[in-house]
């Protein structure tokens, strides 16, 4: 038997400056790593909390993993990322983001809301409407 420790999502982007400035500035995001250490970047690891991304050009990751060269930065991947203060990361969001839907409590005891980020994809915010 094996024990999972963590999972870092690692992202296909075309531009990792524009990518970290989205999720720096916009949700605040810290800067953990860059390869190379100065821009044009081909990766990053971003953190917040809990949650850590890596973001890596398509390019990069062809060079790495030549089954992506087919595919896009965007694809068929959402991530659900639990957060407290759902209501005002909201109001501080929506105005910056493509909202695809808009605050609303779920069938699954969740209030939640989801944008695009700036490469497509899809990424969920949600609380927990007991938090017993």
């Amino acid at each position: 038997m094996y024990q999972i420790q963590s999972l870092t999502p690692n992202l296909m982007v075309n531009d990792v400056s524009y990518t970290l400035k989205f999720y720096l500035n916009h949700l605040g995001f810290e800067l953990v790593r860059t390869v190379p250490e100065q821009a044009p970047f081909t990766w990053a690891m971003v953190r917040k909390e809990n949650v850590e991304l890596m973001f890596q050009t398509r390019e990069s990751l062809i060079e790495d993993l030549p089954a992506f060269e087919t595919i896009r930065p965007g694809a068929s991947l959402t991530l659900f990322i639990k957060v407290n203060g759902i209501e005002g990361i909201y109001e501080k969001l929506k105005d910056h983001v493509e909202v695809v839907s808009n605050l609303k409590e779920t069938s699954y005891a969740m209030k939640e809301f989801t944008f695009r980020d700036c490469n497509g994809y899809i990424i969920s915010f949600a609380e927990p409407l007991n938090k017993d």
